[in-house]
């Protein structure tokens, strides 16, 4: 697991998807759907995802289909979860951009 990865450890849900979100207890670093991702054991890179709880994770995988958040709340969540998490992840030193 890469440091990217395992950075989601202790932070809190960036999806926030209501009322489902968790916020905080189990983290981890959500992948968003790329083209040519989205199949078993294909990921998108690392600079292309959020911090996640576990709910708002399935959620966006598809895994859960028990709620009625709307497939645009769902892509709004998931923009702004990647802007929130990519400006975390240049404080930590861990994604860097030039200009």
């Amino acid at each position: 697991m890469g440091k990217i990865r395992k950075s989601a450890n202790g932070e809190e849900c960036l999806l926030r998807l209501f009322p489902y979100c968790e916020h905080s207890g189990t983290v981890v670093f959500c992948h968003l759907p790329t083209n040519g991702s989205g199949g078993m054991g294909i990921k998108s890179p690392d600079f292309w995802g959020v911090y996640g709880c576990r709910t708002c994770h399935d959620i966006i995988d598809g895994r859960c289909k028990n709620h009625n958040v709307s497939t645009g709340a769902i892509q709004l969540a998931q923009w702004r979860g990647l802007f929130l998490t990519q400006q975390k992840l240049i404080d930590k030193g861990l994604l860097s951009v030039r200009d």
